[in-house]
């Protein structure tokens, strides 16, 4: 058994404008990293083409026909202001949803200890029917929606540590007790949600870091808030919704955390999981606007994750 890193061509069709943070050389730079030896046993597949029905999972159907009407047949489209699609968009988020489901079906099938899934766009800020932030379907909410339907899964955590906090997740999943959603993220910043008082019903936990604050507040934010919040749920599997813009390098925010904390925080999710949902692990690439500081901070996550 290994890790299992879900990758497709595909995602690089996804096309922003000229000088987006959010681009195709972020999958190459990751890519790059884990050409090395330290990764020769990491088990790589192609994202198979996913179900447009099973985004709409997490999602209205008459959202995710939306969407796919949005998608251009040249050029470039906007359907938020932030958010940009080109025609090989709906391919890349097809591809997404099929990576998240071939990733829940290896980790619960115990084929392998855990998943990775490097795939773009992003989704955390993908709310119930509204695109933002980068996002157009909500990638980790349908990952959990998935392995409910599919698997049957009852308690599914969803623990998010991009700098910017996912209030697509979180709106999601507000009412929801069967999900936990528990977020580490800069704050103030956008998309300004994610208050210690946002609460849900009973279900979501964040844990907001000021600018500035590294390595030892972020820690101190899993360790009396993210940790304890997930072991009390006991869930049955864990999904990361692994951002890696916190990191010093990245030009979208102001925290300052090393490549060893996203490898600490990993370690310490994979505890969790061992303990509470017989090590079924998912993580689904978020952020991370920093060529370098993504790769070597993807590195170090999927490099943890290898040593199940």
């Amino acid at each position: 058994m290994t890790t299992l890193l879900l990758h497709h061509a595909d995602f690089l069709d996804h096309l922003t404008a000229p000088g987006h943070p959010e681009r195709p050389d972020r999958l190459k730079a990751l890519h790059a990293a884990l050409d090395h030896e330290a990764f020769s046993s990491l088990l790589r597949e192609e994202a198979p083409l996913g179900d447009k029905d099973v985004a709409a999972l997490a999602h209205p159907q008459e959202y995710v026909d939306r969407v796919h009407r949005a998608i251009p047949e040249v050029g470039l489209a906007s359907i938020d202001a932030d958010t940009v699609v080109s025609p090989g968009s709906w391919n890349a988020c097809l591809r997404g949803i099929g990576a998240i489901c071939r990733a829940v079906d290896a980790v619960v099938s115990r084929e392998v200890n855990n998943a990775f899934a490097a795939i773009r766009p992003p989704g955390h800020h993908a709310e119930n029917d509204t695109a933002m932030g980068f996002c157009v379907f909500n990638n980790a909410a349908v990952t959990a929606r998935y392995a409910q339907k599919q698997h049957g899964l009852e308690r599914v955590a969803i623990v998010d540590w991009d700098v910017h906090h996912g209030n697509g997740t979180q709106d999601i999943f507000w009412s929801d007790p069967s999900v936990l959603y528990a977020s580490t993220h800069q704050m103030p910043l956008y998309p300004g949600t994610g208050a210690r008082s946002e609460t849900g019903v009973g279900n979501i936990v964040n844990a907001p870091l000021a600018a500035g604050d590294g390595s030892d507040h972020f820690r101190q934010a899993f360790n009396e808030r993210i940790l304890p919040s997930v072991k009390n749920f006991a869930p049955d599997l864990i999904i990361i919704s692994a951002g890696f813009d916190a990191h010093h390098r990245d030009p979208l925010a102001e925290l300052n955390l090393e490549h060893e904390d996203f490898a600490w925080a990993t370690g310490k999710l994979m505890d969790l999981a061992d303990d509470h949902a017989g090590g079924r692990l998912v993580s689904v690439l978020e952020g991370g606007y920093d060529l370098r500081g993504l790769a070597v901070s993807a590195a170090a996550h999927i490099r943890m994750l290898m040593s199940a």
